[in-house]
């Protein structure tokens, strides 16, 4: 913490802001607070100028190399779970997605877009060396869902995603403006991935028409097998984060999703056409 000290001063009082890492804190002084984090990725400056995430107020470089960022902290509260279907939620999605700044940025820092082919085959390999496919069904149902599916993922434009959409990474200050923080998974990717996460999970699939309307998308077969494909290739990188961690619970919860879903994509999704 020494590090966040010298970087704002002796005269602020510096917490932690909680979370994972232990990479965040908060300064105060008087009536004012910053939200400062260590070794941010440069590509917050470009979402600050987008206006995506709070105002980035100062960037410093420490002797030991580390660098810290400071941000506007905005009076205000996360979204609720059943604010997520909103339109203004789709609003903020659809500007991201079509940002040439933000892509732009990504891509100057070394990103570079992952295929779907290379993300069905990452995921096989992993969940094959932890021994989970031998071991449950549901794993090997979604992964043959997945591979059936995956020709709809080909040949999308890709945008940045953010690839984190809880509705506690969205913040709504008390003047009405939304922000999306959290940006430590974003990747260049098919935004399929994260509108089909805010559907699948937080909106009622009678309104996914009207919402991906407001999004600016037509729907359509195709549509809904690319939004399924993701949203099966992310509950299956949850089971996997899970079981490094021995979370036997969670791996559980996950299994009954993959059944839900699995359930769901045999009776409906492929029914539209010939497999």
């Amino acid at each position: 913490m020494n590090w966040f000290q010298k970087a704002v001063g002796k005269e602020w009082d510096i917490t932690p802001a909680g979370g994972l890492t232990g990479d965040a804190y908060i300064a105060a002084k008087d009536d004012r607070r910053l939200f400062l984090k260590r070794n941010s990725s440069p590509f917050l400056a470009v979402l600050s100028a987008e206006d995506i995430v709070p105002k980035l107020v100062f960037t410093k470089r420490m002797e030991n190399g580390d660098v810290i960022t400071g941000q506007e902290w905005l009076s205000g509260r996360e979204l609720r779970s059943e604010e997520m279907q909103q339109y203004r939620v789709a609003d903020l999605l659809r500007k991201i997605h079509e940002s040439s700044e933000l892509l732009y940025m990504l891509m100057r820092l070394g990103k570079q877009p992952v295929t779907p082919d290379e993300r069905f085959q990452a995921i096989t390999d992993q969940l094959e060396e932890d021994g989970l496919v031998s071991a449950h069904l549901e794993i090997q149902q979604t992964l043959k869902h997945l591979w059936l599916l995956l020709p709809a993922t080909r040949g999308q434009q890709y945008a940045v995603c953010h690839c984190d959409l809880h509705h506690n990474n969205l913040i709504l200050t008390t003047s009405s403006q939304l922000y999306l923080v959290d940006w430590d998974n974003a990747m260049i990717a098919d935004p399929a991935m994260d509108f089909g996460f805010i559907l699948k999970w937080y909106v009622p699939e009678e309104d996914w028409e009207a919402w991906l309307t407001r999004y600016g998308v037509n729907s359509s077969p195709q549509l809904f097998e690319r939004i399924y494909w993701y949203v099966l290739l992310d509950v299956l990188q949850y089971v996997t984060w899970h079981w490094q961690r021995r979370d036997m619970e969670k791996i559980q919860n996950r299994l009954a999703d993959l059944r839900s879903l699995n359930d769901h994509i045999s009776h409906t999704i492929l029914s539209w056409s010939d497999r």
